[in-house]
């Protein structure tokens, strides 16, 4: 049986500062630019999740779409959606919340529930801007 990817895309707004304590304001504005806004900015950031695996000979899915959206949302999109990524997220505490760590959180917290029913994870693809995407394939 062949191996297919399904993706499944979804939505959320988020508020993030790309902010080093230890560096100064123009340091921090020098390195990340307008993203170091002190008073915070937003993203509408779209996120594509991929799974693969081969299609179950009864239904013929590699996982129920219904099931993978329900996860994506309980895992990651009601944790982020409309939220301050740097003050309101747990899983996200400690870290820099560039696209390219939340991606990485992201993986984190789907990667085992999506394993638990049959399918494996893929790829995160996080789109912060419709110019800047980051893709994630694991470890």
């Amino acid at each position: 049986m062949p191996e297919v990817h399904l993706i499944r895309r979804e939505r959320f707004n988020a508020a993030h500062k790309l902010w080093r304590p230890e560096w100064s304001k123009e340091k921090n504005y020098e390195v990340f630019g307008k993203c170091a806004n002190e008073n915070w900015h937003g993203h509408n950031y779209q996120l594509f999740i991929t799974v693969k695996g081969e299609p179950d000979p009864l239904t013929g899915m590699v996982m129920d779409l219904k099931l993978l959206k329900q996860i994506i949302l309980d895992r990651v999109i009601e944790e982020l959606d409309h939220k301050n990524i740097d003050m309101d997220v747990p899983w996200m505490e400690g870290k820099m919340s560039s696209a390219e760590n939340i991606a990485i959180a992201i993986w984190e917290r789907l990667d085992a529930a999506i394993k638990s029913h049959g399918a494996v994870l893929h790829q995160v693809r996080l789109y912060e801007t419709e110019n800047n995407i980051i893709d994630y394939f694991g470890t």
